[in-house]
């Protein structure tokens, strides 16, 4: 996963819930959403802010909410804009991100940490499909989780 460090100013919120694009339409997602677990290499961030960069409901970036060593930044898609055959089996994740004991497969959604191009071998954005990021739609709970399979570490969008 591919952090991009930057010195900004706090991104001011103005809703409490964005839009993601999914197979089934639009999606509410919380803008805050609060990682179980720390992302790997990333021990300092548990609490993030999901902010649209398009208005399609396909790519965000994620953005610290702390103060703690410098902010972060990461950018995420929703795997529906570019990947339609993506349809990972994350529902055992999905329950361990519910609280209230409702379905975890009505209720779960995934984004996708876009990887940038380190150098010549890579000319355009990847997604790692290996690892998304899990989020639930209700409470805005989030973890990463790798993924049993074949699934690519940077799968080339576009």
């Amino acid at each position: 996963m591919s952090a991009t460090l930057m010195k900004e100013a706090p991104t001011v919120r103005t809703s409490t819930t964005v839009l993601v694009r999914t197979a089934h339409g639009p999606s509410a997602v919380p803008a805050t959403l609060r990682l179980l677990d720390p992302l790997p290499g990333l021990p300092a961030h548990d609490e993030l802010l999901l902010d649209p960069l398009d208005d399609q409901g396909a790519l965000f970036a994620l953005r610290s909410t702390d103060d703690v060593g410098v902010p972060l930044r990461l950018f995420v898609v929703a795997p529906d804009a570019f990947f339609s055959g993506y349809t990972p089996d994350v529902a055992a994740t999905a329950a361990r991100l519910r609280q209230d004991g409702t379905d975890p497969a009505d209720e779960g959604h995934t984004l996708l940490v876009v990887v940038h191009p380190a150098g010549p071998a890579h000319a355009q954005p990847t997604a790692n499909l290996l690892a998304p990021l899990v989020v639930d739609r209700a409470t805005g709970r989030a973890v990463q989780v790798v993924l049993e399979g074949d699934w690519p570490l940077r799968a080339p969008l576009g």
